[in-house]
């Protein structure tokens, strides 16, 4: 583990503390959902947020982009868009002095700290697949040429479930690529009213600044160091596989899942816990942060089976099961 001193580290805590009372200035409740949000930022992967349209979920992450000193941008995908409008183009130039002409490569909307891909299943499978590429190599190839994304590099997805006319849905292999599923739901009858007198008086503030570039990537690397123990890594593993179905498992992956997670989701739930306890002000992960995050991890990894849809069970249900279902080690 990398050293650091005991300020140091409450320092960075502190960092987090300021960052969280940030977003709220300008977002009432849905304390999960920006915990969440932070959770993806800290572990270095991608979240995708999902809810019905008025409920913030562009105002959270704007939020978030004006309490970071990060490059933000936000694109609004529509059937039209081209993989180019994202990746860049190049342009031809003419020197006035010489004559010659050569081209040049004009960085898209993806050259960015933090990009905020509104609606993305509106947008033709062709350029979701060339942003998607993009989050998983950090990179970008034109014309035989690498281009390397800025550092760090966050993509916030939002998509809307109620409308699918006209919506092009991620393909399972590209949903893998985000490391949280964020549910973003109606808020309570106080959190409600509350939204109604902060939002239709005068104006509210600027969310403050209050951490830059170097802080984020000195935080995801912290959390790293974060312990998890022998324990909770074979309890993720056992979860992980009893999302297959086979025999063995419990009887809800049996009846409702037709295919279940990968190892990319044990990856994903060690990373987000491990960033869970950072933010939580501790050095070691804990069952409870396990149980927190399999959710968000797993229910965008599992498909479903028809019985699933006849019987109205979401993937929520069979995670639910999973955590009850498969015992902690030595328990």
């Amino acid at each position: 583990m990398t050293q650091i001193t005991e300020s140091d580290l409450q320092q960075q805590l502190a960092r987090l503390g300021q960052l969280r009372s940030a977003i709220a200035q300008a977002i009432v409740g849905q304390e999960a959902v920006v915990e969440q949000l932070l959770i993806g930022l800290l572990a270095g992967g991608h979240c995708l947020l999902e809810g019905v349209p008025g409920l913030g979920k562009t105002l959270l992450v704007r939020s978030l982009g004006q309490a970071l000193e990060l490059q933000f941008r936000r694109v609004q995908f529509t059937p039209d868009l081209m993989p180019s409008d994202i990746l860049g183009t190049e342009l031809l130039e003419e020197d006035h002095g010489t004559g010659h002409r050569h081209f040049r490569f004009q960085p898209g909307p993806i050259f960015t700290h933090l990009l905020l891909a509104d609606e993305l299943n509106r947008t033709p499978p062709k350029t979701q697949a060339a942003l998607l590429e993009a989050m998983q190599e950090r990179t970008i190839s034109y014309a035989g040429t690498t281009h390397a994304l800025p550092s760090p590099f966050f993509v916030l997805a939002t998509q809307n479930p109620l409308e699918q006319a006209g919506t092009y849905p991620l393909p399972e292999a590209q949903l893998d690529r985000f490391l949280l599923h964020i549910r973003v739901d109606y808020p309570s009858e106080q959190e409600e009213h509350d939204i109604l007198a902060q939002t239709t008086g005068r104006a509210g503030g600027e969310v403050p600044r209050v951490m830059g570039g170097e802080e984020v990537l000195a935080l995801q690397a912290r959390v790293r160091d974060v312990h998890v123990g022998e324990d909770l890594l074979r309890w993720i593993t056992r979860l992980v596989r009893a999302s297959r179905p086979a025999d063995g498992v419990p009887e809800d992956v049996r009846k409702y899942v037709r295919w279940g997670a990968g190892p990319r989701a044990g990856q994903s739930l060690v990373l987000a816990a491990k960033a869970r306890a950072l933010l939580h002000g501790r050095l070691a992960a804990t069952r409870e942060d396990i149980a927190a995050l399999a959710a968000p991890v797993m229910r965008h990894r599992l498909l479903l089976s028809f019985a699933a849809e006849a019987e109205q069970r979401s993937a929520d249900d069979v995670i639910g099961a999973l955590l009850r279902g498969v015992p902690f080690p030595g328990a």
